[in-house]
């Protein structure tokens, strides 16, 4: 159903070197680092803007205080193609998540906060190890809660000698300010818009305003890295890829992101469609409407829409 897009020179990068480089460059990693410790003291990394004091260890709806909660790290072979090549992205599963999806996969680790507290020192650790995997990026998912924990992190890695593309893998429940936060650290920025309507939102997600911030969000990654772009192995290593997962019965809602993204965003916006959504977490007859599989039918609608918007850069994997 779907193609990669033919290769295109324009899009390939000949000479990549990680954003973060030039900011390491120019000294100002410490002024980053400054700027995500305020915003920690009274808390408005995502848009739930909780205003708690984490740097005393207080919480939020996230449920995570001073330290990132970290459940697992790993060369991850079943992300995108562009992604994964041969040697895996290196992926940093932080726990908890400012959403709350009735139809969670990963829910031990969403609501249940798998996983251990770390801090900044021990997350660039991690990243590093993964560097000295082989991996060909370092995969920041569900980061949306700890950004001012990532730059902290990002900061001592990078002078340690971290030199991978860095992945913001997220929701796209974000704040423009934590976003602007991370300007020039991240090199890939993948999104998963979900849901069109602030009703559904509410109902499935539990935050009403989750398609208007992921619309300021999208909008902010694609100004500071634009169009998805490659080296020439066919790694992504700049840009923004756009995941959206077909939901049962939900066509419309997915029509809407796919002609938002072609017409506000770019048609050069390349999106992975996804068709594996499955019951879970707490779907059932209070949710009766997605307690199912998308059908093959459904799925192609959207494959559809998404081409008559204009899009046409798409994943394979």
């Amino acid at each position: 159903m779907w193609r990669r897009a033919s290769p295109d020179p324009s899009f390939l990068v000949t000479d990549f070197e990680p954003a973060y480089v030039a900011l390491c460059r120019k000294g100002r990693l410490a002024e980053r680092v400054a700027r995500a410790q305020v915003e920690l003291a009274d808390c408005r990394a995502c848009p739930r803007d909780c205003g708690v004091n984490r740097l005393a260890d207080e919480t939020g709806v996230c449920h995570t205080g001073r330290r990132a909660v970290v459940s697992s790290a790993f060369p991850h072979h079943g992300e995108e193609d562009c992604l994964r090549g041969t040697r895996g992205s290196g992926t940093i599963f932080f726990s908890y998540c400012n959403l709350r999806c009735v139809f969670c996969q990963n829910h031990d680790i969403s609501q249940g906060g798998a996983g251990a507290p770390i801090d900044a020192a021990a997350i660039a650790d991690v990243m590093l190890e993964l560097q000295g995997l082989g991996c060909h990026n370092v995969n920041l998912v569900t980061p949306e809660h700890v950004v001012p924990q990532v730059v902290e992190a990002l900061a001592l890695a990078i002078e340690r000698g971290l030199r991978l593309p860095v992945v913001y893998n997220t929701s796209a429940y974000d704040a423009v300010s934590s976003l602007e936060l991370l300007d020039g650290l991240v090199d890939v920025y993948m999104p998963d818009f979900k849901l069109w309507e602030p009703e559904t939102a509410h109902r499935l997600l539990g935050a009403r305003d989750y398609p208007a911030c992921a619309r300021a969000a999208i909008l902010e990654m694609h100004r500071q890295v634009g169009p998805l772009r490659f080296t020439q192995e066919g790694l992504a290593c700049r840009g923004v890829l756009v995941r959206h997962l077909v939901m049962p019965g939900y066509q419309d809602e997915s029509a809407a992101i796919l002609r938002w993204l072609a017409e506000d965003v770019s048609p050069d916006t390349f999106v992975n469609v996804m068709g594996q959504y499955r019951p879970a977490h707490l779907v059932g007859p209070r949710h009766a409407e997605i307690d199912r599989r998308p059908t093959r039918r459904e799925i192609e609608a959207v494959a559809a829409t998404a081409r008559a918007a204009g899009l046409w850069r798409f994943d394979g994997g």
